[in-house]
């Protein structure tokens, strides 16, 4: 088992950061930040993509105990409409950072786009960082976990997009069901919804 390293580095506080979101066609892009406590490790501490769901709500319980501070904040879809994705995406990783109750001193990110958020922070983007640092890995999995919990209330509430099954994601019967039933609020305006 290839346990992931807490941070990037030791010298400076570190917060983590990811989104999840980005590709739906519905609802909000929601993003965490993470600063892990330097020992902590955790065989099941991965990008969130690669565990099952409950392993991820497991992690999710663990990381809420034991991170020294976390923060999970979102950028609406009317938002991602009047911004764009990536604005919004970064946006909401600036929010999560802002709502820490430890300011970190350095900031790394998931991917490989990022805008200053703190003047004298220095910051890092790490292309599939969420499966190299455990940081990023807890931040991936608050922001998925998160969001797949608005989702499966906006389920109820938006029964014919059936976004328990799909997740709000572009599947073929999501389409079918926008074409059907037209969009809703929490659709993306300016997302290709058909």
């Amino acid at each position: 088992m290839n346990l992931l390293p807490p941070s990037l580095q030791t010298d400076f506080i570190e917060a983590g950061c990811d989104e999840a979101g980005r590709g739906c066609l519905a609802g909000p892009v929601f993003a965490a930040a993470v600063i892990l406590p330097p020992d902590f490790s955790h065989p099941y501490l991965n990008d969130s993509k690669a565990l099952t769901e409950r392993r991820r709500d497991e992690m999710r319980e663990i990381i809420e105990r034991e991170a020294v501070s976390w923060a999970v904040a979102s950028c609406s879809a009317a938002e991602i409409d009047e911004i764009n994705i990536l604005r919004a995406s970064i946006l909401a990783m600036h929010r999560a950072l802002d709502a820490l109750d430890v300011t970190p001193e350095m900031v790394i990110v998931d991917g490989n786009r990022f805008a200053p958020w703190r003047a004298g922070v220095e910051w890092h983007t790490i292309v599939k960082g969420d499966a190299k640092f455990g940081n990023i890995a807890a931040a991936s999995i608050l922001a998925k976990t998160h969001r797949d919990e608005f989702i499966a209330r906006a389920a109820k509430d938006f029964p014919q997009y059936e976004w328990e099954k799909n997740k709000a994601y572009p599947t073929a019967e999501h389409r079918r069901a926008i074409a059907l039933h037209g969009p809703c609020e929490l659709h993306r305006k300016t997302f290709r919804l058909l």
